[in-house]
């Protein structure tokens, strides 16, 4: 006599969501963080506008060896091991960003991506393994991005010329 075993998997969710913007946001766990730390001149700011969507927007400086304006957004450790890619919907300006994740806040080196902007809303999807590791815009030889842990991501401008700037963020996913 044979035995019939079903087996149900449970399906989990393939999309997980670290920020949607919409003019409730609660947007206090975001920051700048320009080349002043560094004796730079750059100045970037951050608020929901008035459509809902999070607004990256500032000026470069290069003034005092400058040239970078980064957002920043902490938030308790996640377990990513179940995704391949963070899935941003953003509208530029035509200028090139990095987005950057970090295992840990207190790790030194970042984990970088850079994409190009247009002028229209975009899906951009980032690959973890193609994620490459720098510190202070260094880049180091070492593995790539593993896709384990996630404590910080960042987005940041920093094109070496005297420039504004303004990035749309509509939301932010890993699938």
């Amino acid at each position: 006599m044979k035995t019939i075993i079903t087996v149900i998997l449970m399906s989990m969710s393939t999309t997980l969501t670290i920020f949607d913007f919409n003019n409730n946001s609660d947007i206090s766990n975001w920051k700048i963080v320009d080349d002043v730390v560094m004796g730079g001149r750059s100045n970037g700011n951050f608020k929901i506008n008035k459509e809902g969507y999070g607004e990256f927007s500032g000026k470069i400086s290069l003034e005092n060896n400058g040239g970078f304006s980064s957002l920043q957004h902490q938030m308790k450790t996640l377990q990513v091991a179940a995704y391949s890619k963070a899935v941003l919907r953003i509208k530029g300006d035509g200028k090139t960003y990095q987005f950057r994740v970090k295992n840990s806040v207190n790790d030194n080196a970042s984990y970088v991506y850079e994409f190009k902007t247009t002028e229209d809303w975009m899906t951009i999807e980032v690959p973890f393994k193609d994620m490459a590791p720098q510190f202070r815009g260094r880049k180091l030889d070492q593995p790539h991005y593993q896709g384990k842990t996630m404590q910080q991501i960042t987005f940041l401008v920093g094109n070496k010329k005297e420039e504004t700037f303004k990035l749309l963020i509509d939301h932010i996913e890993l699938k």
